[in-house]
């Protein structure tokens, strides 16, 4: 067993490997000789592959996972997770947002021997674009709110896990790994290092505007039963709502101010409005049960198409 791995999901980062590598070798250096680091990548179209793989012969503690297709980046990171063997677990993106010098911090904290979980916050989020802080800061708001675990706010996948936070994680069965939430399933005690979040060493991101909705959303669904509720509420108040507007047009019928040819208009746009209230109902409900469906199923989260650098494959 090693002291520490990096896992680091990949797909097309050819630009991004090479800067990298030098950078956390060196600060490595300072932590500790007995390392690996995985990098857990979905089918590249670009040189992704041929650079790591290169590396490998030249540094065996430079490891690679190529899956049987595009699984996603939380799939990568549960695959990488998988595969570790250190005593100490860093997961880490490759565009150096997540800065590599926090490491020798975790690591630090981490031997003291008080914190399983070393979970670096962003003080700052100067990479992101204004749009991209908003949702983020509603997502944490709305998943603290709803539910049932605390996940801290401006914290990503980038933290550490003593390999028994791992160990647990990794006996989990759900097929959806939203590793912020999941972390915070299994407990253990945690420890904060804040940091300042910078733009992209080198490359474009592959985690688009819609996939971080998505994740967020899976994190919604998978960790409270808020929306069902929510729905619950809506529908009683949409009830009121028509119920009011029942007794308004009768009382302007009798009054004699009302018109019925406006309200022909006035029906209409409530009809409206209510089937779209069904309607958004109907979508939150689906998500639950496409999940309950998804997990029933109990597919792979992951499959390797092929491992460079492990002694012998593990099953997802």
């Amino acid at each position: 067993m090693t002291e520490l791995s990096l896992v680091v999901p990949v797909y097309n980062e050819e630009k991004a490997i090479p800067p990298y590598l030098e950078t956390v070798r060196k600060i490595l250096r300072e932590v500790t000789e007995d390392y690996e680091i995985i990098f857990a990548m979905d089918p590249s179209s670009d040189r992704t592959e041929e650079i790591i793989t290169r590396e490998n012969a030249s540094d065996p503690r430079i490891k690679l996972l190529r899956f049987s297709r595009r699984f996603g980046q939380p799939a990568a990171v549960w695959g990488g997770l998988k595969y570790s063997s250190g005593r100490a677990v860093i997961v880490m993106d490759v565009d150096m947002q997540d800065p590599p010098e926090v490491i020798p911090e975790m690591v630090r904290i981490w031997r003291e021997g008080e914190y399983k979980v070393v979970i670096p916050q962003r003080r700052t989020r100067s990479g992101d674009n204004p749009v991209k802080r908003l949702v983020a800061w509603c997502a944490y708001w709305f998943i603290n709110k709803t539910a049932t675990v605390e996940i801290p706010r401006n914290a990503g996948d980038f933290r550490l896990l003593d390999r028994l936070v791992v160990d647990e994680l990794l006996k989990l069965k759900e097929t959806n790994a939203f590793l912020k939430g999941l972390t915070a399933v299994v407990g253990y005690k945690y420890r904060l290092v804040p940091f300042d979040r910078k733009p992209r060493s080198a490359g474009t991101g592959k985690y688009f505007f819609t996939g971080g909705i998505f994740i967020g959303f899976n994190g919604v669904i998978a960790f409270s039963g808020a929306l069902l509720r929510l729905m619950t509420v809506a529908g009683f108040v949409m009830a009121g709502l028509a119920l009011l507007c029942a007794l308004g047009l009768i009382v302007g019928k009798v009054s004699g101010w009302y018109r019925f040819d406006a309200g022909i208009a006035t029906l209409g746009v409530l009809l409206l409005f209510l089937t779209g209230c069904q309607f958004v109902g109907m979508g939150i409900l689906g998500a639950y049960i496409g999940r309950i469906y998804e997990e029933t199923k109990s597919r792979p989260i992951f499959i390797v198409d092929k491992a460079v650098g492990f002694p012998e494959a593990k099953g997802a």
